[in-house]
């Protein structure tokens, strides 16, 4: 009976895996094709920053109401919902018309970004809540582990994402690379007709006040979290790609494809962390002097690129470099972040508790977006570097309140169990 169930969770881990790989490469390939396209019109770092604005504020709404509506309906509602709403995005942005004047153009792009924001966080929260469901607490599998893998080969497939985008604008065009995804969105859709019905529905009403956390280890990794994902985005979403472009003169091909790089190899070393840390490290699962650490150490990498630039360092060395190291020290906090949540709820809970802790992610990347344009267009990257080192700060002083996991909740890490 146990072994059927066995099979039974991880069909339903390859099939929701699968569901967020497709989703996440048309995700990164729409970020780098929008970016790209209306860096070519001559659009400012302020109007593009402009056009993920929607993007991100809309899924601070659908975390927020996200984990209600998957614990209503399930988590199999949520995802291919999700996956419908990317669909509808990507078809409504190939009718965009570059003659319409500008603010009608941004006003449209809004709009459709808005439904791939609540396309990417309806797929994330499902997903990872998901995989709590698949991971009973009091199993011998490594809930740490799983967690890394499905995050981390999405960063990956971000990355792919990336270079799809950018190698798609130069090959087939802006409209054409838009279709071309939404057809093969389309396809996985069928992938939930494998999926339970009732899979993260629970059967008693929740209140609505029941939507904001109320457990402090949540609240507390949530407020980390804000700062850790704004520290990120601040440089990485608008002025890194615009200052490949502009002022180091970079391809399409180039800002798509190095950036691609990175996220591919973040995500590697984000799967990779389970192993590393149990290999160098005490072997029992992450502690919150483990985020503390890592936390901490990132403080210094934006500061050191930052420093590196107005020493007059070459920026090809100094970025791609410092971004090495970034993506390393980033992609363990990451992972740490991913396994706490799940390690500080309860199964009845999960889509709750996810879906508030990533309406924290998005509000982080919120700002971040916004100030990467606006602070970019005022200061130049070194000033963004400089306004990420502060923001991880921040959370790295955050996450000092963060109290251990139970030991209850903390089983599904197992030291030696398996690479």
């Amino acid at each position: 009976m146990t072994t059927t169930a066995s099979k039974a969770n991880f069909k339903n881990y390859i099939l929701v895996t699968l569901a967020y790989w497709g989703f996440t490469i048309t995700d990164g390939a729409l970020r780098m094709l929008v970016l790209l396209y209306f860096n070519k019109l001559g659009y400012t770092p302020l109007q593009i920053a402009s056009l993920f604005l929607f993007y991100e504020v809309f899924g601070i709404i659908t975390n927020f109401l996200g984990g209600w509506i998957g614990s209503q309906l399930g988590l199999k509602v949520t995802l291919y919902t999700g996956i419908g709403l990317q669909i509808f995005s990507l078809v409504m942005l190939a009718y965009l018309n570059p003659s319409w004047a500008q603010w009608l153009a941004v006003a449209y792009v809004m709009v459709a970004q808005a439904f791939s924001g609540i396309a990417k966080d309806l797929t994330k929260m499902s997903s990872k809540s998901a995989i709590r469901l698949v991971v009973p607490q009091d199993a011998h599998s490594a809930l740490f582990k799983w967690v890394a893998v499905l995050t981390g080969s999405k960063n990956a497939l971000k990355g792919v994402g990336f270079f799809v985008g950018s190698a798609l604008l130069a090959g087939v065009g802006f409209v054409n690379s838009l279709l071309v995804m939404a057809a093969g969105l389309f396809l996985l859709m069928f992938t939930g007709l494998m999926l339970p019905k009732g899979m993260g529905k629970i059967k008693k009403k929740v209140k609505f006040s029941q939507l904001f956390s109320k457990s402090p280890e949540i609240n507390i990794l949530s407020a980390a979290r804000f700062f850790l994902f704004g520290s990120r985005d601040v440089w990485f979403v608008v002025a890194l790609p615009v200052f490949l472009r502009e002022v180091l003169g970079w391809s399409f091909y180039q800002v798509g494809g190095f950036l691609a790089v990175w996220v591919i190899g973040y995500g590697i070393i984000q799967s990779s962390a389970p192993t590393l840390m149990r290999r160098f490290g005490s072997g029992r699962p992450p502690q919150s002097k483990t985020i503390q650490f890592w936390t901490f150490t990132l403080t210094a990498v934006p500061a050191a690129i930052a420093i590196a630039l107005q020493l007059g360092i070459p920026a090809n060395i100094a970025i791609v470099g410092g971004l090495l190291v970034f993506g390393v020290v980033f992609a363990f906090n990451s992972a740490v972040h991913s396994y706490l949540v799940l390690a500080f709820t309860d199964d009845d809970k999960v889509a709750l508790n996810v879906g508030f802790y990533y309406m924290a992610n998005s509000g982080g990347r919120l700002a971040g977006t916004v100030l990467s344009g606006l602070v970019y267009q005022w200061l130049g990257l070194v000033g963004c570097l400089w306004t990420s080192t502060f923001l991880v700060l921040g959370a790295a002083v955050v996450s000092l309140k963060l109290p251990n996991p139970k030991p209850s909740k903390a089983i599904a890490w197992k030291a030696g169990d398996g690479d």
